[in-house]
């Protein structure tokens, strides 16, 4: 039987062109985002947010500060996946509806706040570091729902991240780590490219 989330990996390819004239609904635009933050994360911190880019307006105004892409314009909805810098101190906020799940008993919340302050407390490469790692999660995540979903998807690093943190209100806090486009991929793109073989970088040890 064919398992359907290796075929979407196998299957998933960055899309260059979008078909301009295929929107997707709010809630598609909701419901990626709800997948979205399925993702792992260290502590269950879920230190990541998402700006659906989806107007006019707000595209041009993206655009206009991620090096003139078209995809921008012409895509769905392109979504600025922040991570959000890494603090203990949310720690007891982010565990209470573990603990009212009954997954995890209560006692073992200050624990888990104490090792997340030993980690990120005073150390700000390390609780940015967090933020772009959970960011990416979150984002890849994204990339295969919105694959399995017939939909094509670009992630971008070609933007100006304080313009960007500008012209949508960016936190303090909030790293954008990457633009991720999605929409209706055109008939032009190409399919995923080969990769590198195994033998070049996986060691077994």
């Amino acid at each position: 039987m064919t398992n359907p989330i290796i075929n979407t990996i196998e299957q998933r390819s960055t899309t260059s062109l979008y078909d301009a004239s295929r929107d997707i609904s709010n809630a598609q635009v909701t419901e990626l985002a709800r997948l979205a933050t399925l993702a792992p994360s260290a502590f269950n911190l879920q230190n990541w947010r998402l700006v659906a880019v989806r107007s006019a307006d707000a595209k041009a105004r993206l655009r206009a500060v991620a090096w003139d892409q078209p995809k921008i314009t012409d895509a769905a909805v392109t979504y600025i996946v922040c991570g959000v810098i890494a603090e203990h101190s949310v720690m007891p906020d982010r565990l209470a509806p573990v603990v009212a799940a009954g997954i995890m008993p209560q006692e073992m919340v200050p624990g888990w706040t104490g090792a997340a302050k030993s980690l990120y407390f005073e150390q700000p490469q390390r609780a940015r570091d967090e933020a772009v790692r959970s960011a990416t999660f979150s984002a890849m995540t994204l990339v295969l729902a919105a694959t399995s979903l017939g939909l094509g998807s670009t992630p971008m690093i070609g933007f100006d991240p304080q313009g960007v943190s500008r012209e949508f209100g960016l936190a303090e806090n909030e790293v954008p780590a990457l633009l991720l486009a999605v929409g209706y991929a055109t008939s032009e793109n190409w399919p995923q490219k080969p990769r590198r073989p195994l033998s070049e970088v996986l060691e077994v040890v």
